[in-house]
């Protein structure tokens, strides 16, 4: 898996997540997820691959991400979220380099993603914007 920055790791354990603690910023301080319901919450985390980032002294959890995969040829990286007082180290960044490396060994060969104010996070990792948008489609909200 990526190296974090000096002072965090980052763990695909599922064991080490604080699922209230990411229930909390992603229902209260995001704009994707807020009120998703603890119910819906649970099910994505259940069905998911989920990464959180840790303070090595601490071992409080600063920072996650989900990814919906079918651990083959598709990934949907979602819920990124850094912690406000973790923000400006470097960890976006990490846990999205974090995700692509762990996917790698898979051989998946697409991971997607939508952001309305990272783009810059992503990019510095190989996310690049869709060439050809007209060949996707979305059914649900957007």
């Amino acid at each position: 898996m990526s190296t974090a920055p000096e002072g965090y790791e980052i763990s695909a354990d599922p064991s080490r997540l604080d699922v209230d603690l990411v229930y909390r910023w992603l229902s209260e301080d995001t704009y994707w997820a807020l009120g998703r319901s603890r119910e819906k919450h649970n099910a994505a985390i259940a069905g998911s691959t989920n990464l959180g980032v840790f303070n090595v002294e601490s071992g409080d959890q600063v920072a996650y991400a989900r990814v919906v995969t079918d651990h083959a040829t598709f990934a949907w990286l979602c819920d990124v979220y850094v912690a406000r007082e973790a923000r400006g180290n470097g960890l976006g960044t990490a846990l999205a380099a974090a995700v692509r490396d762990h996917l790698e060994p898979f051989g998946v060969r697409r991971i997607m993603l939508a952001t309305a104010d990272a783009h810059r996070v992503y990019e510095r990792v190989g996310f690049a914007p869709i060439t050809t948008p007209e060949k996707w489609m979305v059914l649900g909200s957007q």
